[in-house]
């Protein structure tokens, strides 16, 4: 059996909708799911009506992963799809195997068109109802399938993957592999150190240093003004910082020295003026 249907989205994202296998068994028509059932192989209970006849199925769901990845260079895709069941009332049981090829369609609408082509092994009550009842049954199932899984998608979105990028989609290098930026980098990171080095406290300006300097220094530094290098280089300091002459040690001795005859000479004057006096009287 061979049949299309279309679906109002793009070709990445059905195909991305079509690797759920939940999402794909919850838009078969009749179908009930376990609620216990794992998301990679959903369980359940599909009722399909055939003829005038309902058989209802119980059975699983798998997805085959496709082997491209993705989307080919015309924007095709392709993966598999295989449902197993029984009868729920009976020893019947229906094996499908459907593969589903999707390519980009532009009518009615901008979306993509499901060719797909399947296969069916029954017994039971679905192998003794007629080829065109079978036949009806499948085509129904698969336009009420489109139908409900673009509803799915307007409800529950998937998730889109990065799309792939050519050579020429790729993004312009940034601007710091431009020789140029080297050097305009490492001026600004100059200025950046002169600045915080200015705002580190602890350091002045030559002005803010005149304005904390003793007056001592600055009185010094204006009597430096108008002579020459030599002169100023070997000018004693002065003021506050002129040092502090050493003491000379023979000071004291020589101080004794000279007053020690000094004495004499006084003392021996007293006694000459004494007795002068006594011989006048």
């Amino acid at each position: 059996m061979e049949h299309e249907v279309y679906v109002p989205f793009p070709v990445r994202t059905v195909r991305q909708a079509l690797t759920e296998p939940e999402r794909v068994a919850r838009c078969v028509p009749g179908v009930q799911l376990d609620a216990d059932a794992a998301p990679h192989r959903p369980e359940g209970r599909l009722r399909l009506r055939v003829g005038s006849s309902t058989i209802t199925y119980r059975g699983s769901l798998t997805v085959g992963e496709p082997a491209d990845g993705g989307p080919g260079d015309d924007g095709t895709a392709e993966l598999t799809v295989e449902a197993k069941g029984t009868e729920s009332v009976g020893d019947g049981a229906v094996a499908l195997t459907l593969t589903v090829r999707l390519s980009p369609a532009t009518e009615p609408g901008p979306g993509t068109t499901l060719a797909c082509a399947g296969t069916v092994h029954s017994d039971g009550r679905l192998a003794e109802a007629t080829d065109r009842s079978a036949e009806a049954a499948g085509r129904r199932l698969l336009d009420r399938f489109a139908e409900n899984l673009a509803d799915d998608l307007r409800q529950r979105p998937v998730a889109e993957g990065p799309a792939r990028t050519g050579v020429f989609d790729a993004e312009v290098p940034p601007p710091a592999l431009d020789p140029l930026s080297d050097e305009d980098a490492i001026e600004e990171a100059d200025l950046a150190d002169a600045g915080d080095a200015a705002e580190e406290p602890g350091f002045a300006y030559d002005d803010d240093l005149d304005e904390v300097a003793p007056a001592e220094a600055a009185h010094a530094r204006r009597t430096m003004i108008g002579r020459s290098a030599e002169e100023v280089d070997h000018a004693p300091p002065r003021g506050r910082y002129a040092p502090v002459p050493a003491p000379e040690p023979n000071a004291t001795s020589l101080t004794l020295r000279w007053a020690a005859p000094a004495a004499a000479v006084v003392l021996a004057s007293a006694v000459v003026v004494g007795r002068v006096l006594r011989r006048r009287r």
